[in-house]
């Protein structure tokens, strides 16, 4: 049976006017970003989940507290979830960024895990402890599924590592991530490979099963 895991984005934040990057920084969803949470709770009613986890921060659990109260489970907080920590960067957006340091921006996009952002996480460090935490859930819950709440930067990474993607092209190949939607992967038991099975889903009550998009 498929393990299938559904590795979202948490709902909107007031970062999201001008798209800032919001790595560490523990803001709040908006008005939007908790009616957000409220439609993923109704898709969570009929989705037959067996685990819903967390990033630590506040959005991220603002987002997965009412999709776990209406599957009736827990959330659990894995630290290893958390996004990147964007270390100059936080708050700015790519234009400013561009001003600031052209040639560390123009290196950033072609390269983005070559070139972290000035004074950012390691790529790499994200990557490992982030699979590590989905490793341990697929281990927890084999032919399950499974809801993880995080951030658009991390998620793109985890896909690129988990399907065979080269990690520096996750911008190109993964531009945009919605709020409340993100990657549902799965796998045909432990050992297999994981394969992307949609990207940026719109999950309603009725919406399960998808093809990519």
């Amino acid at each position: 049976m498929d393990m299938r895991l559904y590795l979202l984005r948490h709902g909107e934040t007031p970062f999201h006017d001008g798209n800032r990057y919001c790595g560490r920084t523990d803001v709040p969803l908006t008005q939007a970003g908790e009616a957000q949470a409220r439609q993923l709770a109704n898709w969570a009613v009929h989705a037959g989940l067996d685990a819903v986890y967390s990033s630590p921060l506040v959005r991220a659990l603002r987002t997965a507290e009412p999709a776990a109260s209406a599957a009736g489970l827990p959330v659990q907080v894995d630290d290893r979830l958390v996004e990147l920590d964007f270390g100059q960067a936080e708050g700015l957006t790519s234009r400013e960024m561009a001003q600031r340091w052209p040639e560390r921006r123009r290196a950033f996009e072609c390269d983005p895990v070559a070139h972290p952002l000035p004074g950012g996480e390691d790529p790499h460090q994200a990557i490992a402890r982030a699979t590590a935490a989905v490793s341990d859930i697929d281990a927890r819950h084999p032919g399950g599924v499974a809801l993880v709440v995080c951030h658009s930067t991390l998620l793109r990474l985890v896909t690129c590592a988990l399907t065979g993607i080269d990690a520096a092209d996750y911008r190109r190949e993964f531009p945009v991530v919605h709020n409340v939607s993100g990657a549902v992967l799965a796998r045909e038991g432990q050992g297999a490979a994981w394969r992307l099975v949609t990207f940026n889903p719109v999950l309603r009550p009725d919406h399960h099963t998808a093809t990519r998009s």
